[in-house]
């Protein structure tokens, strides 16, 4: 049996540490093989379009053409996998959310280490990513839905009562996913619909912004003790737990740090097991693309109580991690592709 070929990273950046930083500590590893380098924009298509890599970091801010023109670029001419560099400032939350939208497929917080003398923190960061966006496949992005144009509710799922509450678990790939479920449902669902998504912290609240601006739901960052209500979407801010607690006849978030030995936090096992708590029977459990198996506890929990489970269907998948853990374990209902997914919760709803 032959050995597998290296991984082939482009590393674009315009700074020279960073560019040679990024170097060692991808060509140190077997598995990868850095084949250029470029310092701007102009340079990165160029190479990009030259070196065919599998994987290409590319940052967000350069001279002459920064990353989102170049990001765009790369995508329309021959798409790869993209791992942004970016960093949490007001600006820069929307900046890499932006580039998601282009296509990107995910992203590394440079500025969750004191500069870039202090990079190598993030070597395995990096490198768990580079492996992971090595096998997805990436596409060209559909423009976002209108507001509210999911399907009329087909045949409802059998054997089950309507869900009150919708439970969203997802990583890698998640927040376009997202993007093409929350603004398809329309303003007067009658249920509420919770989401944990995997980013660093600083990064939910602009994610949740920016879902509210395109959907006919309210969607906004939870906040500790309101209310779940229908027609809301709660996204669990990053680097806290998310759970729900039933106090008389309503339901209350609650944001914490415990477990701390959960592998996420947020982690949708946490919140999911909290809601099929709270809720019984009356939930739908969502795991959409992502890395690892946070999730597969949490359906499982929801199962258990007499709910409905879906996972996204590898085909649509960014990263088929997350639901292929939860359907070899056993715990899906229901396993369909991305663009269903919304016609899939108003049949639950």
């Amino acid at each position: 049996m032959s050995p597998r070929r290296a991984i082939r990273v482009l590393v674009v950046d315009d700074s020279a540490f960073v560019r040679q930083a990024l170097a060692r500590m991808l060509g140190s590893e077997h598995d990868i093989q850095v084949v250029g380098l470029a310092a701007d924009g102009v340079e990165g298509v160029e190479k990009a379009r030259s070196l065919r890599p599998d994987v290409i970091t590319l940052d967000l801010r350069m001279p002459r053409m920064d990353g989102l023109e170049a990001l765009q670029r790369i995508m329309a001419e021959n798409p790869v996998p993209v791992l942004l560099l970016s960093s949490l400032t007001r600006e820069g939350a929307e900046i890499t959310l932006r580039g998601l939208d282009l296509g990107a497929l995910d992203f590394v917080d440079k500025s969750s280490v004191q500069g870039n003398m202090n990079l190598l923190a993030l070597a395995q960061e990096i490198r768990i990513k580079v492996r992971a966006l090595a096998t997805a496949s990436p596409r060209r992005r559909e423009p976002p839905p209108a507001p509210g144009v999911a399907e009329p509710p087909g045949i409802p799922h059998q054997a089950a009562p309507r869900a009150e509450v919708v439970v969203i678990g997802t990583s890698t790939g998640g927040p376009p996913a997202l993007q093409a479920i929350i603004p398809r449902l329309p303003r007067d669902l009658p249920s509420a619909v919770l989401v944990v998504q995997h980013m660093p912290v600083g990064f939910t609240r602009s994610l949740a912004e920016r879902l509210d601006t395109r959907s006919a739901l309210r969607v906004r960052e939870a906040v500790d003790g309101e209310a779940v209500e229908a027609g809301l979407v709660l996204i669990a801010p990053a680097g806290r737990h998310m759970k729900l607690r039933k106090r008389g006849q309503s339901v209350k978030v609650v944001l914490d740090d415990e477990p701390h030995s959960a592998l996420h936090r947020p982690s949708a096992d946490v919140l999911m097991s909290s809601a099929a708590k709270a809720y019984g029977a009356q939930v739908l459990g969502v795991v959409l693309t992502g890395m690892g198996s946070d999730g597969v506890e949490g359906l499982r929990a929801i199962r258990g109580a007499g709910g409905r489970t879906l996972a996204e269907s590898e085909e649509s998948c960014v990263i088929y991690g997350m639901p292929k853990a939860a359907v070899e374990a056993g715990v899906v209902d229901r396993v369909v592709p991305l663009p269903r997914i919304a016609d899939e919760i108003l049949a639950a709803v």
